[in-house]
Order: C-alpha cells, then sequence, then structure tokens
C-alpha cells in the first residue's frame, strides 16, 4: 500500500514518530496546554455543580475529573507535537532537533530510527495502524510503540551513505 503524501506547509520531519520522541520533543506551550487540560476537566465539574447543585459531595468526581483532565491534556499536548513532526504547525525548533540528533546517529553508524527484535512485517503492521492515529485519539488511543524504517523522509539528509541505505 503506498504511503499517504500530504503537501504541508512546513518540512515533513517524521510521518510517524515513536512516542517517546515525540515526548521528548515537547515544548513549554504543550506542558502548559496538558496543564490547561488538567485543570480545565476538574474545574468544569466545579462550576457546573455551582449551577445546579447536588447533594452528594464532589471530592470522588473531582478526582475522576483530575484524571481524565490529565489524560486528555497529555493527549492534546502529544497531538500539537506529532502535528509539527508531520510539518502541519511551525516546527522550525523540532526541525533543528531532529537534524542534530539523527545526524549523530548517522555520524556514529547507528541505524537512524533504531533497532526492532520485531520481524519486518510487524514493523509494518505497527506502522500502518499508528500512522495518523494522533487523529484518532477520541476514538482509539494508539501511539507507536515500535521501532521501523517507514517515516517517510530521506535518510540521505542526515549523512547516510546509497550503501548503508541499500543494507
Amino acid at each position: 500500500m503506498p504511503n499517504k503524501v500530504v503537501t504541508t506547509p512546513y518540512p515533513l520531519i517524521d510521518a510517524d514518530p515513536h512516542t517517546f520522541r515525540v515526548v521528548r520533543y515537547f515544548r513549554s506551550s504543550d506542558y502548559a496546554t496538558w496543564a490547561a487540560g488538567t485543570a480545565a476537566f476538574p474545574g468544569a465539574l466545579y462550576f457546573w455543580n455551582m449551577a445546579d447543585p447536588v447533594k452528594v459531595r464532589l471530592r470522588t468526581s473531582l478526582r475522576l475529573g483530575g484524571f481524565l483532565g490529565f489524560i486528555g491534556g497529555f493527549m492534546l499536548a502529544y497531538q500539537r507535537s506529532s502535528f509539527r513532526f508531520w510539518g502541519w504547525s511551525e516546527n522550525k525548533r523540532e526541525e533543528d532537533l531532529d537534524l542534530a540528533e539523527l545526524s549523530q546517529r548517522a555520524a556514529e553508524g547507528k541505524p537512524l530510527y533504531g533497532t526492532s527484535s520485531q520481524p519486518e512485517w510487524v514493523q509494518g503492521t505497527a506502522y500502518r495502524n499508528s500512522a495518523w492515529s494522533q487523529l484518532k485519539f477520541h476514538a482509539f488511543p494508539m501511539f507507536n510503540f515500535v521501532n521501523h524504517q517507514h517515516h517517510g523522509t530521506d535518510p540521505a539528509k542526515y549523512g547516510v551513505k546509497e550503501k548503508e541505505l541499500s543494507d
């Protein structure tokens, strides 16, 4: 199945970044989004209770709301960071970090995107399942935990030689 090619206003960094890489590249605005989501959910429950009071204590509801806000805020921050990897929003900082990180890996002779003990067909399946999954977090949250070689970018820009590409 051919990769879906999407034209974006900013350069594509990685079509399917590893989860740990997405979190490592969080900006302070992503952490602020995460914190706002964590605070907004129980805050909304509290103000909703002020508008239409219930007779039971809110302690358990607010704790559950805080947990759900924490998860929802993380997913929103993760999605924002993924959009920068895809080139959907401004990504100059991530582009510079990516170039430095992967150029160093190429200079050290390491694989650009890490190694995996999984067979090639499992890596391909993992890629097909997790590609674009950040757009479906509301239905089924899925993260990329598998190192694979399907990233939609040219490894030559990191200094990988043609011989290394064929291996």
